[in-house]
């Protein structure tokens, strides 16, 4: 069977009540912690190349190494998730497919999309180019 030769090479990545993870949890720590510091590193931006400042209780998702970082969040409702590509060269999306919303543009590095989260729920989501053959996929909860 094909999974287990992706398995036995190290390809296979999981999907757990519809979203994919790493298939190691050492791996995704790894990629996210990477994430953390390329976003970190947007503060010595030139001011015309920074980010703009979020609003208050702004919660973050980095896209890095077709991975979101993190792959499940929760929040609470009313909070704004900005979603954000660190990876060098790569473009990424946002889609709520199953939600039936519009997937973002192309997020470019550097670039972000926000939502904001008005009603209680689960909101899985993908990256557009890269979630079939990637398997780029999240999930938001958001709570009362």
């Amino acid at each position: 069977m094909i999974w287990r030769l992706l398995l036995s090479i190290g390809l296979a990545v999981p999907v757990f009540a519809g979203t994919a993870f790493a298939a190691d949890p050492a791996e995704q720590a790894a990629i996210c912690a990477t994430a953390q510091s390329r976003f970190d590193a947007f503060k010595d931006l030139p001011a015309d190349e920074a980010l703009p400042p979020t609003a208050p209780g702004t919660v973050h998702v980095l896209m890095h190494k077709y991975t979101f970082c993190p792959p499940q969040l929760t929040v609470a409702q009313g909070t704004t998730v900005r979603f954000v590509n660190v990876d060098k060269r790569t473009s990424h999306s946002v889609w709520f497919k199953e939600g039936g919303k519009a997937e973002s543009d192309r997020l470019f590095p550097v670039e972000f999309w926000e939502e904001t989260f008005l009603e209680p729920g689960r909101y899985p989501y993908l990256c557009g180019p890269h979630w079939e053959q990637n398997d780029m996929k999240g999930v938001i909860e958001v709570t009362p």
